[in-house]
Parts: structure tokens; C-alpha cells; sequence
């Protein structure tokens, strides 16, 4: 799932940014310059959104960015992020059983050559 949220910014005197979420009032980061600041804003929504999963909580409807109040020194970007479940499934795959001979010879891990020959196939998100 894609996440999109308005993203406040905020100047502070060395030149670093303080990072919050208005519409997840607790999610806040830093940055020591923008590059950093826009990473870490990432990061940081990707993770709360993920504890949100997790906890099988509410997750909040994102502002329209036209309707952030801001302050001097800071400005709203939107950040980006991606959540995507990471748990392990059992599937059952047909192979030839000589196939499953050399696998099991070789001592090769059919699930990880699967998941492998997947990420090769299956388009970029």
C-alpha cells in the first residue's frame, strides 16, 4: 500500500530540520540537511504507518496539503511511503521430482530460489 502525507518542516538555527506529521500527532524526526531530512521523513512514516498495521489500528486520512498551517522557518512537502507485508505465506508448487532431487542434492533452498526467480519476474513497484 502507498501512503502519501503532508510533511511539515522546520528550520531550525544550525541549518537542520525538524520533521513532523500533522496528521500523526508523535511522528517526528530530524535531519541534519535536506537530503537527510527527506530520508529520514520516509523513514519515519514508514515506520509509523507499519506499527499502525501491526497494532491493527486506525490509520489516519492524510490533509490536504493546501490546508497545513505553517509557521516562519518551516515550509510542508509531501512524503511518500510504502508499505508492504512482509510475512511469509506457504504455497504449495508442483516441480518434477528430478528437480527436487538436485535442490534437495544440492542443498539449495527452494523457497529462496523462488522468491529469487520473482523479484526477476514480476514488475518494479
Amino acid at each position: 500500500m502507498e501512503y502519501i502525507y503532508p510533511t511539515i518542516f522546520h528550520v531550525n538555527d544550525d541549518d537542520s530540520y525538524t520533521i513532523t506529521f500533522p496528521d500523526l500527532p508523535g511522528c517526528i524526526s530530524e535531519g541534519k540537511s535536506l537530503g537527510n531530512a527527506l530520508s529520514m521523513a520516509q523513514s519515519a512514516l514508514t515506520q509509523w504507518i507499519e506499527y499502525l498495521v501491526d497494532k491493527k489500528q486506525d490509520i489516519p486520512q492524510a490533509s490536504v496539503i493546501g490546508t497545513i498551517h505553517i509557521a516562519d522557518g518551516e515550509f510542508v512537502n509531501l512524503t511518500r511511503a510504502e508499505i508492504r507485508d512482509e510475512r511469509a505465506v506457504r504455497r504449495t508448487v508442483s516441480i518434477p521430482k528430478w528437480m527436487d532431487e538436485q535442490v534437495s542434492a544440492s542443498k539449495l533452498s527452494l523457497s529462496r530460489i523462488l522468491q529469487d526467480a520473482l523479484i526477476n519476474k514480476l514488475p518494479q513497484s
